[in-house]
């Protein structure tokens, strides 16, 4: 947990929403100079901080609606800090709970010094890393869809068509043909028929988003793409979810940021398990479990790593184990700019 020390002349909680904000300014001594509720406009914020900016720090909570505060503060050289939602549920609570307390905690704890922070992501960036989630969203919509044509299969007892032919355009329009029902073969029709629209969308989103990578970083989606079964979409996500590798000092700072490790859980020298499993990138622990099954695709070295941790570990938490040791190595892989090496990989 990471919470920012710095000092400065005035300190500004904002509980930012949707279309309505609410303002806490206290000064160094802990007074509040202003506690009033705004509009979610640029121009009423910046006129609501004009007496304080000559030395201003700005937090809000890491949610939905925070983008248009962190660039408008950047675009004035405000000092921004994104305080994390999930550790500030740990820090504070109340008995009273509403815009105007929870603007006056931030910034208590941004005063004291006890902000939780999070990575406010890039600009320049972050629209497509929202563009990729979307699609990914589409792409596992398409497959529950496919997994729901797949299940009628099995209620019906018929032999359910091979993946590659669920998958093929062509072949599914005689996929419907199997069931003689007609009410569940409009059931399965119904379903083809929004696969086929998704189909195109997501193609389309992916060429627009390696056109997108090639003007961001190219090199490094280059790099990610030598680890073996590194696809299109991992090293996509990987780029995105990661935006530079300098914002981790530290690989175990990398590695539990991607879910990859799990926090320790003690008292009194007793040990009672592992804590912080939803604290960080979901969607990198994703990237790196598939990441790992990906892998051993062709890959005998591989298969007999795991076949080692399995026999130790059971086939669950091999995978795990594979897919940390794989996080490790795209660490070093982007911090060092080098490409990937099996020796080394089974070496380290």
């Amino acid at each position: 947990m990471r919470f920012y020390r710095g000092q400065h002349q005035y300190y500004c909680g904002v509980d930012v929403h949707a279309r309505s904000m609410y303002l806490c300014v206290l000064d160094a001594q802990g007074t509040i100079v202003l506690h009033e509720d705004l509009s979610c406009d640029r121009q009423a914020f910046l006129e609501a901080v004009v007496p304080f900016r000559s030395d201003l720090v700005v937090c809000a909570e890491c949610i939905f609606c925070w983008y248009w505060l962190a660039d408008l503060c950047a675009e004035h050289d405000i000092t921004f800090i994104l305080a994390h939602a999930l550790y500030l549920k740990a820090i504070h609570g109340a008995k009273a709970k509403n815009d105007r307390v929870d603007s006056h905690k931030l910034a208590v704890l941004l005063r004291g010094g006890v902000i939780p922070q999070a990575y406010v992501y890039a600009p320049a960036m972050r629209p497509t890393r929202d563009l990729l989630r979307r699609r990914l969203y589409f792409a596992r919509k398409r497959a529950e869809l496919l997994a729901h044509i797949q299940n009628t299969f099995h209620q019906y007892n018929l032999p359910r068509p091979a993946n590659g032919r669920m998958i093929s355009a062509s072949h599914r329009q005689r996929i419907a043909a199997c069931f003689d029902n007609s009410a569940v073969r409009r059931n399965v029709e119904a379903d083809l028929q929004l696969c086929a629209f998704y189909d195109p969308l997501i193609q389309d989103l992916e060429k627009t988003i390696e056109q997108l990578a090639r003007d961001h970083d190219p090199h490094s989606l280059m790099l990610l793409r030598t680890i073996p079964g590194m696809g299109k979409i991992l090293g996509l996500t990987l780029l995105y979810e990661i935006q530079t590798i300098e914002r981790f000092p530290r690989v175990q700072d990398f590695r539990s940021y991607s879910r990859l490790v799990k926090a320790e859980k003690s008292s009194a020298g007793k040990r009672l398990g592992t804590t912080g499993a939803k604290i960080g990138s979901a969607h990198l622990k994703w990237a790196f479990s598939e990441a790992a099954v990906c892998f051993l695709h062709r890959n005998p070295q591989g298969l007999q790593y795991v076949k080692r941790l399995r026999r130790r570990y059971g086939k669950g938490k091999s995978l795990s184990i594979l897919a940390a040791k794989l996080g490790r190595a795209t660490y070093y892989l982007l911090k060092q700019q080098r490409a990937f090496d099996m020796k080394r990989f089974f070496r380290d």
